[in-house]
């Protein structure tokens, strides 16, 4: 199954095998503020683009819908609530039997449980979780807290929530969010963080001619003083376009040296591989690329005497991250790979189950979109939906 080609700031998925699904381009950074006016490919094709659709428009500023109820379990050979009956897909119990449901007859034998994509917790054991790594070093924020960010930036209202909605109401709206987390999962502190794609992939090539632009040191300070407001921390997300991760990385010491400032790093904004241009298609990092930015943190980390850093790593086809068993774990830095794909929940839990559960690093993410999550009519995923993936997120992100 492929999605109709649609706006270049956002993400869709494309069938890539039959029982795996990767996500097609994902265009955040790309032509943002000029809906419209730019074309999509396929992640698997290079053939010309079908023009981009209208954009979805943004949904009212209201305040945050209170937190959904848990979902009950599903008997297998029933659908997922919310979801249309599909008789390829298995859907089964995902937890005990609710009140009232029917146990087995004396000497007969209890039915195997059965689960959603991305919850079972053999197939997680089998693909080496929970994974072992250096024991936390002090002021480490992970696994102690769970992370709830917003993504985006300031100067477009179509790249994420951060930047959709005004300062003051897009705080609010986090706070929001914290506390469905909160009574979701009252065992875990929620830490809220803002998320800033201080550098931006371009579909042109710019003054410097590598197709990206870094926004200035006054935008990302600002932003960080707004993380600060609400005791959050930050996170400088980078999209190199045709620039390397090694030039662009040391740039920002400055800002990463602050012992509450976070890293970001996004494969499907680096083209200098393919030499393709940004919102063409979608990019790729090695490991090798990956433990060079760890390994910068880590320095940073021993230089400034820091508590380790957070390292987000998004990811939502197999190609974006390869040789991902290279990637290096160092007790100063805490690796996040992040679902950021988006598409109905089903799918979304196969992309998870696909490319994040079978390739265990250290710990996960999950990206949520407002709209584009939405606009097939699916329900946004809850905190409860979130909690029975098998390893459950710890890294949730709104855009």
């Amino acid at each position: 199954m492929t999605y109709p080609h649609l706006p270049l700031r956002i993400r869709r998925f494309a069938l890539l095998l039959p029982a795996a699904f990767i996500l097609a381009l994902a265009l955040a950074g790309c032509g943002y503020d000029r809906p419209g006016d730019a074309q999509a490919t396929t992640a698997a094709q290079d053939k010309p683009a079908a023009p981009a659709a209208a954009a979805a428009p943004a949904e009212p500023t209201a305040a945050p819908a209170p937190a959904a109820e848990p979902r009950p379990p599903i008997v297998a050979g029933t659908t997922a609530p919310g979801e249309p009956a599909d008789p390829g897909k298995t859907v089964a119990s995902v937890g005990p039997q609710t009140e009232g449901a029917k146990t087995p007859a004396p000497g007969t034998k209890a039915p195997k449980i059965k689960y959603l994509a991305g919850e079972d917790p053999e197939y997680a054991k089998k693909h080496g979780w929970p994974v072992k790594y250096p024991p936390p070093l002090p002021g480490s924020i992970l696994p102690n807290k769970r992370i709830v960010a917003y993504y985006g930036n300031p100067k477009s209202k179509k790249m994420g929530a951060l930047g959709e909605y005004p300062k003051d109401e897009m705080l609010r709206r986090l706070k929001g969010e914290v506390a469905k987390w909160e009574k979701a999962d009252p065992s875990l502190p929620v830490q809220p963080a803002l998320h800033l794609v201080a550098v931006v992939a371009q579909g042109e090539p710019g003054k410097a001619g590598k197709y990206r632009m870094i926004h200035p040191d006054e935008l990302v300070n600002e932003v960080h003083g707004w993380a600060k407001e609400i005791k959050g921390i930050f996170f400088v997300d980078i999209q190199t376009g045709h620039s390397d991760i090694r030039e662009i990385l040391p740039r920002f010491e400055w800002i990463l040296k602050n012992p509450d400032v976070h890293l970001g790093m996004d494969p499907e904004f680096n083209l200098i591989k393919s030499g393709k241009i940004p919102c063409k298609k979608i990019g790729t990092y090695d490991a090798a690329d990956i433990n060079y930015a760890s390994g910068f943190l880590q320095g940073l980390v021993k230089k400034y005497n820091l508590p380790p850093k957070v390292f987000v790593v998004h990811r939502f086809t197999r190609n974006m991250v390869t040789n991902a068993k290279n990637i290096v774990v160092r007790p100063e830095v805490q690796m996040v790979m992040h679902m950021d794909g988006w598409g109905p929940p089903w799918l979304k839990r196969d992309s998870y189950r696909d490319y994040i559960v079978k390739e265990p690093v250290q710990f996960t993410g999950f990206k949520l979109f407002y709209h584009n999550d939405t606009k097939k009519g699916d329900p946004l995923m809850t905190p409860s939906d979130l909690l029975a993936l098998n390893p459950k997120p710890i890294y949730v992100q709104y855009q």
